[in-house]
């Protein structure tokens, strides 16, 4: 159990609290902020063991470009300015814990219970928590599972890692891509393959590397993929084969197929949402869910037009936060202020 000594980490107890917040990734965060504006105390739930959700736990050094005000910030470089941020509103944590049970009470609040025996007495719900559980979508290789953990990986933890070493990458998504960017003054060799000859993920980012690729600084292999894996006690090696079935042997340290994750609801789909291609139902007019009183923000839920960003993320948790306010004190009156004027002494 990580201890923060700014927040207060909180496990196997009762807990009273304005907001449970399930998942303490950015827009987690980011919601204690928007709550904290309005006077409203959060307690944060995550079953990982660390804040800040998939970018601590999955790729803490990749480089995030679409955050407003920032050209490039790393991975965990924005979710340590968002706890700076939410420190003067005191948030509570409970992590390495997973949210098992909602229940509603008599008196219309809520009660989150952990599988580990935390429950967290709350006004009003917000579940954060990103894609769910989620484990990586694995490519069909023989001997892959062999070498997991011996030049084999499925995440970018710490690309300093890679310093100087052969690597071969494999997708075509924005992950593939922005660590081929990156990857490319890092490593001795960089290579990725594609199994298409266009990219799924942004068009600038595709571009970058084709350019690297014209510019010899990594090796691009399109419409290839991977089909043989060799080494002894770790990689040493792989096949590339393309689609006229010519194969080139490419010697690697490190083998990444960044293909994304599969995500699953685990106990929130036992909790009684409306469910839609495994993320929940919510209205625009203020990210609810059929269940009055519980919200859904960020890449768990869905909508029309839905962009699994981590702004469109911060813009969802805004509006909750105001509509909490209103379900939770009804008989408060509610007033828009802005920071820039009272600063946040005011709040």
């Amino acid at each position: 159990m990580l201890q923060n000594n700014r927040f207060n980490t909180q496990t196997k107890t009762m807990i009273t609290t304005d907001i449970c917040i399930i998942g303490a990734g950015p827009v987690g965060l980011f919601a204690v902020f928007e709550a904290g504006l309005l006077k409203m105390r959060c307690h944060l739930i995550d079953a990982l063991p660390r804040i800040g959700g998939q970018l601590t736990e999955i790729y803490p050094r990749k480089p995030i470009y679409d955050i407003p005000g920032y050209p490039m910030v790393l991975a965990q470089d924005l979710v340590d300015s968002l706890m700076k941020q939410i420190e003067p509103f005191n948030p509570t944590f409970t992590l390495g814990e997973g949210a098992e049970r909602l229940e509603k009470q008599a008196d219309g609040s809520f009660m989150v219970r952990t599988a580990e025996g935390t429950e967290v007495s709350c006004k009003a719900v917000a579940i954060a928590a990103g894609l769910g559980s989620f484990e990586p979508r694995k490519p069909n290789i023989p001997d892959l599972e062999k070498f997991e953990g011996k030049g084999v990986a499925y995440k970018i933890i710490d690309p300093e890692v890679y310093r100087g070493k052969k690597v071969v990458l494999a997708g075509g998504g924005d992950s593939a891509l922005d660590w081929t960017i990156f990857l490319a003054d890092i490593a001795e060799e960089l290579t990725l393959v594609h199994r298409g000859d266009d990219f799924r993920g942004a068009p600038e980012s595709g571009g970058k590397v084709v350019e690297l690729a014209k510019e010899n600084k990594i090796r691009l292999l399109l419409k290839s993929n991977i089909t043989q894996l060799t080494g002894n006690e770790r990689i040493e090696s792989l096949t590339v084969t393309d689609v006229e079935n010519n194969q080139t042997v490419v010697q690697t340290d490190y083998f990444i197929p960044l293909f994304g994750m599969t995500p699953k609801l685990g106990a929130l789909a036992n909790w009684g949402f409306q469910i839609e291609r495994n993320a929940i139902v919510v209205n625009t007019l203020d990210y609810s869910t059929n269940i009055e009183g519980v919200y859904a923000i960020g890449d768990i839920n869905t909508y029309p037009n839905k962009l699994k960003l981590i702004l469109c993320g911060f813009h969802e948790a805004a509006l909750m936060a105001q509509s909490a306010f209103r379900f939770v004190y009804p008989n408060k009156k509610f007033s828009l202020k802005y920071t820039t004027v009272n600063g946040i002494e005011a709040f």
